[in-house]
């Protein structure tokens, strides 16, 4: 099993162990991140890094402890930096913990160090230059799986673990088990390898070792110290500080020698590494740890602990006597061990791109120049190159760039702004004129016409006065046309500016104007394979008008400040209160957009042609004020229906609709009555013959005759005045702009300015 496993169900695909990877061993899946194991050198970053603790190093706990239930004697192998993680105890008391979990004997890994101590002298004494030290297993991966060309540099020598399996198995028999207990998850790698194979059977972290005592619920402090096994070490104890393996082999070191180099850490010895391979450096031997403060700052360290008080823990355990019992096998010795290390070529070859390859990676992530390349490395590579290459290598993919992600959301909130707009127009109407009300002629004959053409993708003209419900025709037609499970898009075309009219009925480019700052998704892309309305068409420029036969005649959208048109599949209503024909012989409408868009027109009537519609109309909206308000009103008084039956309506559904509203607000009680109208139904019923006393009050059975003869007085002075203003004002005794206001309260100043201009004709 591959040490280091992902726990894919908790991966957010956040990229850390991708930017935290010194060798990008990382393979970006769908849903998570998986370890590519021919390129892992069991650094153990990802394991650290991960904020989801996604990546978990394989437990060997298991596997572990059947070994101690098998039978066969089995021994266990303290790394050198176990006094820094178990500093709650004595070394003597771990000791004895692991004799009561079952181990036949237990040995210091510091004793492999000073087996491999003389090989190193001698490797140092008569190798070639430069040497790099083979004892730290993520640094022979990195060489092996990395740097190839650098493989003769290594030191032909096993590491102290191997070294220890391979001493204690021919001393004790290699019917033995070893189970070798680091910090370093590096060496789960190395006992696999196959040119280290069989020294050690399994490789056990502190951790899970202290998980193995605290199920048993052994307490190390509480127990009687237990002698270790085999020879007692000394220098080798000194391993795992920084620089100690240097002590440990003997090899004497100056400050002031470039000849003789240390490194730990990531960063110096990947530094070191790339130097090395470039020829830039050449030393005599190069002592390298990829863990920073030496072996006692591998992953797998206690994180309780400062690196200065783990130092501490192993200098007292070096200075300090510990009990040993050392049998006469190991007092005899084992005779020549083989310490020998043989090292491969593992580099996984991966495909090199061509051409234009990286480019169109690039561009793809919206990087066409140098510019567009920012190199915030949140992607986990140096460069956005580095990036573009790692995705044709199959190694990241295009959600891992930060600045397309930030760009890619910056663009869905404008389309999701878009649909809310859509979707808020779409409610608006929901709870609007969802459906054409009425009964006489007129809109029965519409409502057939729209019967008819709306399962059609033809083109239609709605025709009418504002107010008659031209954008309600339109709805209605998509409704029982074949698109109605597609949106509706519906544009005012007089409430928008020319140029923000092209925009939005076309899209743009960004940095096709000023304040275009992102790309834009035009109405006719939103309303692709549905249907658009644009009312008021009458209103476009020429300009706009000549776009607009372009998309109509090739069915493509060609946004602003783009090169490249867009195929679109939208069926167009149009409408008008506009004479277009007019427009035609005037100039002021193009000929050819206007057989263009009258392929099927549909003329909505006036509502003062559909006088029997009107009773059921004012009990529709009136329906619709009382939801509006929350007001309970069961009804309107007939004396209102009727006045509403005798008056004109200039204004059409969209005046009886707020007159209706008008007088659910102004009602006091369930009924709306011919004095919650506007004093001209009164007065419109009046010269019907009809009695207008509301006995609610002495008001508003007064008022209604007033205003009777308030207008009656006021066109006598002006018959009088023979039509002057001046001259009626003065005969009324009144300032002429009072006058004024009591001609357009009465809705007298038109007739007046009409009889004028007949005159001077």
């Amino acid at each position: 099993m591959y040490p280091i496993v992902t726990l894919t169900d908790q991966c957010r695909k956040c990229y850390s162990c991708v930017r935290n990877c010194p060798v990008k061993a990382i393979k970006v899946e769908k849903s998570y991140t998986e370890i590519i194991a021919e390129r892992c050198i069991g650094c153990g970053n990802c394991l650290s890094t991960c904020p989801q603790h996604a990546k978990v190093i394989a437990d060997n706990v298991a596997v572990t402890e059947a070994l101690l239930g098998s039978g066969a004697p089995v021994v266990a192998v303290l790394g050198c930096s176990f006094p820094a993680f178990f500093h709650y105890a004595a070394p003597a008391q771990l000791c004895a913990g692991l004799r009561r979990l079952g181990f036949a004997e237990v040995h210091e890994g510091a004793r492999g160090v000073e087996l491999i101590a003389e090989s190193y002298r001698e490797a140092i004494r008569h190798g070639s230059q430069p040497l790099i030290s083979s004892h730290c297993p993520a640094v022979v991966d990195l060489i092996e799986r990395h740097y190839p060309q650098l493989i003769g540099s290594l030191v032909g020598v096993v590491t102290h673990l191997v070294a220890m399996g391979r001493f204690l198995k021919q001393t004790l028999g290699n019917h033995i088990k070893v189970i070798y207990i680091s910090s370093c998850f590096a060496g789960k790698f190395e006992v696999q390898a196959e040119e280290t194979r069989g020294a050690i059977d399994v490789m056990l972290t502190y951790g899970e070792l202290e998980s193995m005592l605290k199920v048993r619920g052994i307490e190390l402090a509480a127990l009687a110290e237990s002698p270790f096994d085999g020879r007692e070490p000394h220098l080798g104890r000194i391993f795992s500080l920084s620089q100690g393996s240097f002590q440990a082999f003997g090899i004497q070191t100056d400050p002031l020698d470039t000849e003789v180099v240390t490194a730990e850490g990531e960063v110096n010895v990947m530094g070191i590494i790339k130097d090395l391979a470039a020829k830039r450096i050449n030393p005599r031997f190069v002592d390298l740890r990829f863990c920073y403060d030496g072996c006692i700052g591998g992953p797998g360290r206690n994180h309780t602990l400062t690196e200065f008080s783990r130092r501490n823990q192993v200098i007292y355990h070096f200075k300090n006597k510990t009990p040993y019992r050392t049998s006469q096998l190991y007092e005899q010795g084992c005779g020549p061990l083989d310490l020998r290390r043989s090292f491969s070529d593992k580099q996984r070859k991966l495909p090199t791109p061509k051409g234009g390859e990286v480019k169109k990676i690039l561009q793809a992530t919206n990087k066409f120049t140098q510019k567009d390349e920012l190199n915030c490395r949140a992607c986990g590579y140096g460069t956005c190159r580095e990036y573009a290459v790692a995705v044709f290598q199959g190694l990241a993919d295009l959600e891992m760039c930060l600045p397309y992600n930030l760009q890619q959301l910056e663009e869905e909130r404008g389309r999701l702004i878009q649909k809310y707009e859509l979707a808020k127009r779409e409610l608006d109407q929901e709870y609007g004129d969802d459906f054409i009300v009425g009964k006489d002629p007129n809109t029965l004959e519409a409502l057939d016409q729209i019967k008819q053409v709306g399962p059609t993708p033809t083109t239609v003209l709605v025709r009418g006065e504002s107010g008659t419900g031209k954008e309600l025709a339109a709805r209605a037609i998509h409704r029982y046309s074949k698109r109605n499970d597609k949106p509706l898009v519906t544009v005012n075309c007089t409430t928008i500016t020319d140029s923000l009219l092209e925009s939005e009925l076309f899209g743009h480019k960004k940095g096709s104007f000023t304040g275009a700052i992102m790309e834009k998704k035009g109405l006719f892309e939103a309303a692709d394979g549905g249907t658009i309305f644009l009312d008021e068409i009458g209103d476009i420029t020429p300009k706009l008008q000549a776009e607009l036969l372009r998309v109509l005649d090739t069915g493509e959208v060609r946004p602003v400040g783009g090169t490249v048109p867009k195929r679109v599949d939208v069926r167009l209503i149009a409408a008008t209160n506009k004479s277009l024909e007019e427009g035609v012989r005037d100039g002021w409408f193009r000929e050819d957009l206007y057989y263009r868009l009258n392929v099927f027109s549909i003329t909505m009537p006036p509502l003062r042609t559909r006088m029997e519609s009107i009773p059921q109309l004012a009990h529709h909206f009136l329906e619709k004020a009382r939801n509006k308000l929350n007001k309970n009103i069961v009804g309107i008084e007939e004396r209102a229906i009727n006045a509403m039956v005798n008056y004109p309506w200039p204004g059409n559904l969209r005046e009886m609709q707020n007159v209706i509203e008008r007088a659910a607000v102004l009602t006091h009680d369930e009924i709306v009555k011919l004095g919650n109208l506007p004093l001209a139904f009164a007065e419109s019923y009046a010269e019907e013959g009809k009695d207008v006393i509301d006995l609610r009050s002495f008001k508003m059975e007064r008022e209604p005759h007033v205003l009777r003869v308030e207008k009656k007085l006021i066109q006598r002075y002006l018959s009088d005045a023979g039509g002057n203003v001046s001259k009626a004002a003065q005969l009324a005794n009144i300032p002429r702009r009072t006058f004024y206001r009591l001609l357009d309260k009465h809705g007298l100043k038109g007739r007046v300015m009409r009889a004028r201009l007949e005159d001077e004709g």
